[in-house]
């Protein structure tokens, strides 16, 4: 069975702290749950979770949606978002995880990849220059989170082919927004993974979502 690998970048810096990040980790469990649900991503889907605050952490390496555990996912209470260092490590995941096709068979289909972030990138400079390394990676799409009124949505325009925002920070931004990226994931998986063509075609954000690109 070819796998369709999807990458989630989370940032977990200090302003995340508290009732956002408590609320991010209720929209996973949500996004989890109906994914479940949905013969065609059991079957494909394999999620990785890496967060990034001062620090980038692995916190789900590539996994089957069947045997995956819900990570702890923490933040500190202050310090940078190093969104550059992170799709950094990002790349490296992609090369020694995913599976290309050659003359021996069919290798994975092209993964998606989700960013949230509530700020700026701290390391600007890493950030322009890792972008092209990242398109690099053969992306079905690539869609990017601006979360609450800090986000800098022009930053996040020249990594992703859309980008939305979430205006409040709220609990229920945050799951409308893990149950559109569970749809996205499962519209994917039946469409193997948006095959050969461009991006994937991904279902339409709910209310609460508004798409900035």
């Amino acid at each position: 069975m070819r796998r369709l690998p999807v990458y989630l970048l989370l940032d977990t810096s200090g302003s995340m702290k508290g009732e956002p990040l408590e609320s991010v980790k209720t929209g996973i469990h949500a996004m989890l749950s109906g994914l479940r649900q949905d013969p065609h991503a059991l079957e494909s889907l394999h999620l990785s979770i890496i967060t990034f605050d001062r620090e980038v952490k692995i916190v789900v390496p590539l996994t089957s949606l069947e045997t995956l555990q819900m990570p702890e996912i923490v933040c500190p209470d202050s310090g940078p978002t190093h969104l550059g260092a992170a799709l950094e490590v990002l790349t490296q995941r992609v090369k020694a995880e995913v599976v290309l096709s050659n003359e021996e068979g069919k290798g994975d289909w092209r993964p998606l990849l989700f960013v949230m972030t509530d700020g700026v990138p701290s390391d600007i400079q890493l950030y322009k220059e890792v972008i092209p390394q990242v398109r690099s990676c053969g992306f079905a799409s690539i869609i990017a989170c601006a979360a609450g009124p800090k986000a800098r949505k022009e930053d996040l325009r020249a990594l992703a082919d859309q980008v939305v925002s979430l205006e409040t920070m709220d609990g229920n931004g945050f799951v409308s927004f893990f149950r559109w990226v569970s749809a996205s994931m499962a519209a994917g998986s039946a469409g193997q993974g948006g095959g050969s063509g461009g991006g994937a075609q991904l279902p339409p954000p709910p209310p609460e979502i508004n798409v900035v690109f």
